[in-house]
């Protein structure tokens, strides 16, 4: 059987025994139902990994014996931040996912003229949460003990003016750039558009900004499989692939 893998937002003091906050009490002890001597594997925000195993478990409590400290993988040498263009139902549950599995740092949520979605500030907040758990999830499944962070929704004017890197790319099928030929950044802002894409106004915005097209080849692709594409690429030409 695998070892569970869970993120904790509390130290992880080694040789001591700790009692596991509420939501990891739960899944620990209600979902996955685990009894005492078993092992997991906890990481927390301070990028610390450990191995444990249960020492008790109550109703309302798990408590684990932090026995080790576990080494977890490099990370890559590009930091990757993903605008992707909001799109409705689960499209960008999945992207988000995938992103985060293949290593990007910061995810920002972007309107644009042809976004669908609207969101006043109170969804805003429970969207960016549920994000957010999914970014951990992913996490927790791939191995990266670095949870990339996942900003409020923001207005392509936003974007445009406060997001700094090294490379900027938008994808767009014209007045491309190949990325074997640039200079390799240490970090770099990628630009997804929505279903319908980002207008003309908006390539030539962004344009204006810093930014090179980057092109995927002659299909089209859906807005939630744009960003794995190009941050496998990213990661294969300049990162850790």
């Amino acid at each position: 059987m695998r070892i569970p893998r869970l993120y904790i937002l509390q130290p992880l003091p080694l040789e001591q025994t700790i009692a596991l906050e509420a939501a990891a009490s739960h899944y620990v002890g209600k979902v996955l139902r685990m009894q005492e001597k078993q092992e997991v594997i906890l990481f927390n925000d301070l990028g610390e990994q450990v191995s444990a195993h249960i020492t008790s478990v109550s109703k309302k409590v798990v408590s684990v014996f932090v026995s080790a400290p576990l080494a977890g993988p490099s990370t890559s040498p590009l930091h990757t931040h993903l605008g992707q263009v909001m799109s409705r139902g689960e499209r960008m549950d999945y992207a988000i996912q995938k992103a985060t599995e293949l290593g990007v740092n910061e995810i920002t949520p972007l309107f644009s003229s042809r976004c669908e979605v609207k969101l006043d500030h109170q969804r805003q907040a429970k969207r960016v949460a549920h994000w957010q758990q999914i970014a951990i999830s992913a996490c927790e499944q791939s191995g990266r003990i670095d949870v990339p962070r996942i900003h409020n929704p923001q207005t392509l004017d936003y974007w445009f003016d406060n997001t700094q890197a090294e490379a900027k790319l938008v994808l767009h099928p014209h007045q491309t750039k190949p990325l074997a030929s640039q200079t390799t950044p240490s970090s770099c802002a990628l630009l997804i558009g929505p279903e319908g894409g980002l207008t003309d106004q908006e390539v030539e915005q962004a344009q204006t900004h810093g930014y090179t097209g980057l092109s995927l080849g002659p299909r089209i692709l859906r807005t939630e499989t744009a960003p794995l594409a190009a941050l496998t690429l990213l990661q294969y030409i300049w990162g850790d692939f």
